[in-house]
C-alpha cells in the first residue's frame, strides 16, 4: 500500500463525505411548496461533502440538502419552477444571512437541521 492509498477515501468508511439521499429531493420539494419566492443555490462538492442545494425563501428562511450532482440540482429547479444559481458565481442572498443573524440574536439555532 502506497502513501497515496492510505489517504484515498473509500465509500462507506469513517471520514468519507456523506452522499445525497433520495429523501433529499422529497424534503426540498415539500419545503419549496410551503414557502414563497424560493430560489436555489448550488454549492459545489468539497472534500467532506457532496454537492448541496440550498433553497432560500423570500423572508430568508433556508434549508440545505445533499444532491447527486449540480446537473440534478438544476434539473430539480427546472422541474419545480424554481430559479437555481451557482453560488460560486452569484454568492448567497443577503436575506439568508439576515434571517440566520436574527435567529442567533433570538437565541435560536441559526442553522436549519441538515439531512
Amino acid at each position: 500500500m502506497g502513501l497515496r492509498d492510505r489517504f484515498r477515501r473509500q465509500p462507506n468508511q469513517p471520514g468519507t463525505g456523506r452522499q445525497a439521499q433520495s429523501s433529499a429531493f422529497d424534503h426540498l420539494k415539500e419545503w419549496a411548496g410551503t414557502r414563497r419566492g424560493v430560489e436555489g443555490f448550488v454549492e459545489p462538492e468539497t472534500s467532506t461533502t457532496s454537492t448541496t442545494l440550498v433553497l432560500v425563501a423570500t423572508d430568508g428562511e433556508w434549508t440545505r440538502r445533499r444532491v447527486p450532482s449540480p446537473k440534478a440540482a438544476f434539473g430539480f429547479g427546472q422541474k419545480q419552477g424554481i430559479p437555481v444559481y451557482d453560488v460560486a458565481a452569484v454568492g448567497y442572498p443577503a436575506r439568508m444571512r439576515e434571517w440566520t443573524a436574527k435567529r442567533k440574536a433570538a437565541g435560536q439555532t441559526g442553522v436549519p437541521p441538515a439531512s
